[in-house]
């Protein structure tokens, strides 16, 4: 089995960009949506960008962001993927021509991964987040895992209240392609702890051994 991928989202600082490569992260998340504490303005994403090494990936995430937006984002930061959060819908996913990641909101009942992958069929993986339709992630809670479907058609990452304490159990009970964190390696919103990443990431690989 592939190691389990990992991804830091919500870096707000060029060198939380760098340690969490230091220290093994495969991605680093960017988040531009303003009403986010983690929100990054272009020149200070470009700044985070520059201080990172070689075949780390960076992903810029959008919740319902007017298309003029995201392309301005696309014009001016070189980012690998996007995420959207929102309730985006498929055309507009695939409109920017570029690998996406979409977010599904586990925290509001019964919800049909499967169905949403369907939909979703150009979409490069799946996030399964705690939060609940119409709200923004980093939330730092979880949801229940048990409703990680297994063998989906594309890649699964799980997401949602992941910490240095619970993200083993969560590795071995989902299986996950990747797991996304923010919160829970945060000392303050937006603000990276050297010593949480390292946990983390040490737990993310306990739990897959």
């Amino acid at each position: 089995m592939s190691p389990t991928r990992i991804k830091i989202c919500g870096i707000t600082r060029p060198e939380d960009g760098a340690k969490a490569a230091e220290l093994g992260a495969d991605a680093i998340g960017l988040v531009f949506h303003e009403r986010s504490p983690r929100n990054v303005g272009i020149g200070q994403a470009r700044d985070i960008i520059a201080a990172l090494p070689p075949f780390v990936k960076v992903v810029a995430l959008f919740m319902n962001a007017p298309a003029g937006d995201v392309l301005e984002v696309l014009d001016r930061v070189p980012v690998d993927l996007l995420q959207f959060h929102g309730d985006e819908d498929t055309g507009y996913c695939q409109g920017f021509e570029r690998p996406y990641i979409k977010a599904i909101p586990m925290g509001g009942g019964d919800v049909d991964v499967v169905a949403y992958s369907v939909r979703h069929a150009r979409a490069a993986g799946i996030l399964l987040d705690s939060h609940a339709l119409g709200e923004a992630g980093g939330s730092g809670l979880t949801f229940d895992w048990d409703k990680a479907p297994q063998g989906l058609d594309k890649p699964l990452i799980l997401a949602g209240g992941l910490t240095p304490a619970n993200v083993e159990e969560g590795v071995r009970r989902v299986r996950p392609y990747a797991v996304d964190v923010s919160s829970g390696v945060e000392s303050a919103p937006g603000i990276k702890d050297a010593r949480l990443m390292a946990e983390f990431i040490e737990g993310v690989r306990r739990g897959q051994s």
